[in-house]
């Protein structure tokens, strides 16, 4: 161990640091008036979408009694949805927790294309806290700022067509000063913790549906790899149809719970659906739909094939999208325990994704910057990203089901201040004596969980997370808890998050901490040699952080300070230092039993600048052909992958 480096990489607060104005190219070139204009949710697609991002009035002001009148917002235009901390945003303001955002639109003239038209206002994100009033009145709150939230707003708007329609916002945000789910987000940013930011994050956007609409869809791929399971939940009873284009669909397996049932309907959607397995809760509103594929064609980031999906519910109509795949843990051919891709052991090589950009904070400033980020990656050799500790846009995980990225998805920590010498600092430098600290509730306080109502609200987004990204296929495992960050009852949590998905493995404590019962023994090294620990409960083990190889670049950063875990001068310094990781540290360990590795991180983040590329996206720091074609990890001889 490096003591020197151990110490050097302490983060501290720099709330007055004044951050350079670093734009990425998609942000330089954006145009205020076709922002994000892409339909925000790919695995539920209607064609009436009415795109509210733009420029908005806005004004910030100190919390009140009086705080339920809507004011006169006239501090300006903010430019939606860049949070006001972001340089996109045209604010560049830090929303306090005594301060409320309040943001105004006029609704532009919605379409009447039905006879009992509703129209459907979605928010893809509002951080923290989100009061909304149509026409003055209140329709909706909202808490929680990294999931989406839909308000049917039908009952809200003026019957007269000649009257104007008005959207008003009101925001707060207690970012790090409480309990609630806040990630990174620091107001004293610095070190591992960045610049806080709040309010409308990701797209707005209006739906024109019929009286009996779709509510719900539920896809699982099952694990005969052949079979998929569709259950679509309506508003209200209704003939609903599913059509996968050109496949043929061959009757699936009675089971017994389900009783077959012939909806005549399918035959007038689709002349290659046969009869199928159908089974209806008329209470719930609720259909099941299974079919079986004949040839299957399997998703894999080397082949990452979707399946088009089609939906007919009365007169709604919803497209989607698919992918038959698996991910389990099982035992090699050698007697050690895997990560398995469609029942074949496959070597997961992942980056650390904090979803941060120096524009937009939170939000990449355009379609082509998410896509930029995962392609880059790929490039450079990874299969896999671990989005850490935020839950992304919509359209980031439609691009990794695209493009063939796994993903590991982190649940949001939270928890009042985090005690960072007993969770972080200790167990980094002594993991054997103080990485095994339990969680249970003689620790709550430790862990920053003492609020009984903080830990139901966080069991309460973690069931809600899996619930709303339950449909990507690119994502292979859920991350429930980092470092200690919030950590509580990590045994219990996993037992929640497997009755919401038994499908994917769980690591339930990615760093330290570990209660024994996820899928997998989780560790973060970045001072130590790197080795395969024995497991005592036989699970796959990862190393879910190392690396951390810091290279300053001048004019590429956002400030002139270093944080990181091991300095280099020069990117030919920073290459080799790599390339010696690599194949010196990481390839002879997959022999021995690693499973899987997420170096840190994919790019610089404010004083954190150990990414692979700058903050900037300008410059990738790393030559991918170092070692050839530096794909060593999907050709080692212990085991051929998926797609290989």
């Amino acid at each position: 161990m490096d003591l020197i480096d151990a110490i050097k990489a302490i983060d501290k607060p720099h709330v007055d640091d004044v951050l350079n104005r670093l734009y990425t190219t998609w942000g330089e070139n954006l145009d205020p008036e076709h922002v994000l204009t892409e339909y925000p949710r790919p695995q539920f697609v209607r064609d009436s979408y009415v795109n509210l991002n733009g420029y908005w009035d806005y004004s910030i002001v100190k919390e009140s009694s009086s705080d339920d009148n809507i004011p006169e917002i006239s501090d300006g235009k903010i430019l939606v949805p860049f949070s006001p901390e972001a340089i996109l945003s045209g604010v560049e303001k830090q929303l306090k927790p005594d301060e409320i955002l309040w943001y105004k639109r006029s609704l532009p003239k919605l379409p009447k294309t039905y006879d009992n038209s509703r129209y459907l206002l979605h928010f893809g994100a509002v951080d923290q806290f989100a009061d909304v009033y149509i026409n003055g009145k209140l329709a909706c709150s909202h808490s929680g700022g990294y999931l989406p939230f839909t308000i049917d707003i039908t009952d809200y708007l003026n019957r007269d067509e000649a009257k104007e329609n008005t959207l008003v916002i009101k925001v707060r945000d207690t970012s790090d000063t409480s309990y609630h789910s806040r990630g990174k987000q620091t107001l004293k940013r610095g070190g591992m913790y960045y610049t806080a930011q709040s309010g409308i994050w990701q797209t707005v956007w209006l739906e024109e549906v019929p009286d009996i609409y779709v509510k719900e869809l539920k896809i699982t791929p099952e694990p005969d790899l052949k079979t998929v399971c569709i259950t679509i939940t309506t508003t209200q009873s209704t003939s609903v149809s599913v059509k996968i284009p050109g496949q043929e669909l061959v009757k699936a397996p009675a089971s017994s719970d389900a009783p077959e049932k012939h909806n005549a309907s399918l035959e007038n959607f689709s002349s290659d659906t046969r009869p199928i397995n159908i089974s209806e809760n008329t209470d719930s509103h609720c259909y099941k739909f299974r079919f079986e594929l004949e040839s299957p064609h399997l998703w894999s980031p080397e082949d990452p094939y979707l399946y088009p999906l089609q939906i007919v519910a009365g007169n709604d109509r919803v497209r989607s999208y698919f992918a038959i795949r698996s991910y389990e843990i099982a035992t090699d051919s050698a007697g050690i325990r895997r990560f398995f891709l469609n029942n074949r052991p496959y070597f997961l090589m992942g980056v650390l994704d904090q979803g941060y950009w120096p524009d937009g904070l939170y939000t990449a400033p355009s379609d082509d910057a998410l896509i930029y980020d995962i392609k880059e990656m790929k490039r450079l050799k990874f299969n896999m990203m671990r989005k850490h500790i935020k839950i992304e846009a919509a359209r980031w995980y439609y691009h990794c089901d695209k493009l063939g990225m796994i993903v590991w998805q982190d649940m949001v920590c939270g928890g009042s201040s985090y005690a960072k010498p007993v969770v972080t600092y200790l167990p980094t430098l002594f993991p054997k004596v103080f990485g095994r600290l339990s969680d249970g509730p003689a620790y709550y306080k430790t862990f920053s969980r003492h609020s009984a109502e903080g830990r139901k609200e966080w069991i309460e987004e973690m069931q809600n997370t899996i619930k709303y990204l339950y449909n990507v296929p690119s994502i292979a495992t859920w991350v429930l808890f980092n470092e200690g960050w919030g950590q509580f009852n990590a045994a219990g949590a996993t037992i929640m998050a497997r009755e919401c998905d038994d499908t994917r493995p769980i690591d339930q404590a990615s760093g330290w901490f570990d209660e024994g019962t996820g899928n997998y023994r989780s560790v973060h090294n970045y001072f130590r040699p790197l080795a395969v620990e024995i497991d005592k409960n036989k699970r796959a083990f990862v190393i879910s952080e190392y690396g951390g190889f810091t290279c300053h670049i001048d004019g590429h950063s956002s400030v002139d300070r270093i944080y990181g875990y091991k300095k280099y001068d020069t990117l030919d310094a920073l290459g080799v230092a790599y390339y010696n990781l690599i194949n010196g540290s990481i390839k002879p360990l997959i022999k021995q039993g690693l499973a899987g590795a997420v170096y840190t991180q994919l790019s610089d983040v404010e004083e954190e600048v150990n990414g692979l590329m700058t903050y900037d996206r300008r410059i990738t720091k790393i030559n991918p052909n170092l070692d050839g074609d530096m794909s060593y990890f999907l050709e080692d001889d212990v085991f051929q992958n998926s797609g290989k």
